[in-house]
């Protein structure tokens, strides 16, 4: 809990707080073109009028309300690692002032690993609302456990990328899967409450950039740590 308690109490930052209100823009541009296609293919393809248009309108805004609340995480969370070295950055100058400049997997990478990352945040959550709607309770929980691992793993990596070639990328993620996991658990949590969703992303780079500095190298100083560790 410690990396997302330090995370919640940089929103204070500017800099965070940029990447907030963008992120939270292209989302719900986002959900508006959902929601604005989904009105027309009940026009187009259902081709009624009257009462059944009117119907149809409402199950379709419902419909796409339902998604649009177990789909904002993955969106979000996509949209979010396009601003991830931004994030790291901030959350570096205020806490981690020594670091050099990030010199890991090349940036190319980096921005495919964010793709990525949003992606199988994306299908593992689709996946989730399926064992939801088949399995009620059992199918929230999966859907929980799936979320864990999507958000966990996939910022972790991507946070580390910006330090560490891939291999000990994924090599360090193996050796903190739990901590790691127990993180995303918390984020994927907090995905379902209004509101508080809509801070996972920037709050879940800026906690793994402190599980990433916690993981490296635990037990030397600050600064021999960090310069140890990436030099």
């Amino acid at each position: 809990m410690a990396p997302i308690l330090r995370a919640v109490a940089q929103l204070d930052d500017p800099a965070l707080q940029a990447v907030l209100w963008r992120s939270l823009l292209w989302s719900a541009a986002g959900f508006a073109l959902l929601a604005a296609g989904a009105v027309w293919a009940v026009h187009a393809l259902a081709g009624l009028h009257g009462w059944l248009a009117w119907l149809l309108d409402l199950a379709s805004g419902i419909a796409s309300a339902v998604l649009a609340f177990f789909l904002f995480v993955p969106l979000a969370a996509a949209i979010g690692t396009l601003f991830l070295d931004r994030i790291a950055r901030a959350v570096e100058a205020r806490h981690y002032p020594w670091l050099p400049a990030a010199a890991g997997a090349p940036l190319s990478e980096q921005l495919w690993d964010g793709i990525v990352v949003g992606a199988r945040i994306l299908a593992l959550n689709l996946v989730g609302l399926v064992l939801a709607l088949l399995l009620p309770g059992v199918g929230l929980l999966i859907g929980w456990a799936i979320g864990a691992y999507a958000i966990g793993r996939g910022l972790f990596v991507a946070v580390a990328l910006r330090r560490l070639d891939r291999k000990r990328a994924e090599a360090v993620y193996a050796a903190n899967r739990g901590a790691v996991l127990l993180t995303g658990a918390v984020l994927a949590l907090a995905g379902y409450v209004p509101l508080a969703n809509l801070l996972v992303p920037v709050l879940g780079v800026a906690a793994m950039v402190h599980l990433l500095d916690r993981a490296i190298a635990p037990g030397l100083p600050n600064g021999s740590r960090i310069r140890r560790s990436v030099g």
